[in-house]
């Protein structure tokens, strides 16, 4: 009778013991320290996150969208339309300090790669286990078949214009900046003459310019007085053969989609 008693006694604090070690795992899982964004991610994150100062309803940056909660839940998840709700993604810490190394700000985010053609999107939140639309976003549509409501993004109003090129074998290129300024643009296809094209300002701080071009690969800038200037909407880049950094763009028609 001892030994059964005995056998008990070490299978119940077996039991205990892997149910205190599930617990840890758990709890580290929804933690929001466990979730904290690593300062050392690459490049183009920091680059997304620095263009964001907190909470924002989410923002369509490039080709990625910046969502943002707020930190005041253990576990921020976000699941979208195009992978039929079935994936839950974590939102991540971000946390501000200052020169001390004391934390002054923080709020959850996630950063999505819009999918290829998407003309919109429709997600919803799960907060602490409850799912729910995004506080932060005023775009939300009933959703009949399943009889909830999901929150969207249009991503066709929101993505900036850019240079790209047209189906009649056009070039389209796209400068913002401050109004009244005289841009050019110059490269290969000009043998870096900078004065023989000039973008027309079709609104203010906005400038483009059509320009026919062979197929072909091609370096260029734009210009404004003697500065040379990259193009901050294409994000090929390279150096040319004088050192100097300058956009590449590849010609080919029709253009790839």
């Amino acid at each position: 009778m001892q030994k059964l008693n005995n056998f008990r006694y070490f299978s119940d604090k077996r039991s205990m013991k892997r149910l205190i070690l599930s617990l840890l795992v758990v709890s580290a899982f929804f933690s929001p320290y466990a979730q904290e964004f690593d300062n050392t991610k690459t490049a183009i994150t920091d680059e997304l996150l620095s263009k964001i100062t907190g909470l924002n309803e989410p923002q369509v940056i490039n080709d990625c969208i910046v969502f943002t909660a707020e930190h005041n839940a253990h576990f921020v998840g976000i699941a979208f339309d195009f992978e039929n709700f079935k994936q839950i993604h974590p939102f991540k810490l971000r946390t501000l300090r200052d020169i001390d190394g004391n934390p002054t700000d923080s709020w959850y985010f996630y950063i999505l790669d819009i999918p290829k053609k998407a003309e919109s999107i429709s997600y919803r939140l799960i907060i602490d286990g409850l799912w729910t639309t995004d506080p932060l976003n005023p775009n939300s549509e009933y959703n009949r078949e399943n009889g909830i409501r999901l929150s969207k993004i249009d991503i066709n109003r929101n993505i900036p214009p850019a240079t790209q090129i047209e189906n009649d074998n056009t070039v389209h290129f796209v400068y913002e900046g401050e109004s009244g300024q005289q841009i050019r643009v110059g490269g290969s296809f000009t043998n870096w003459d900078s004065w023989i094209y000039t973008l027309s300002e079709v609104k203010p701080g906005f400038y483009t310019l059509d320009l026919p071009l062979p197929e072909g690969t091609y370096y260029y800038n734009f210009y404004s007085g003697m500065k040379s200037i990259i193009d901050r909407t294409n994000p090929d880049r390279a150096y040319t053969t004088d050192g100097r950094v300058a956009s590449v763009l590849v010609v080919k028609y029709p253009p790839e989609s």
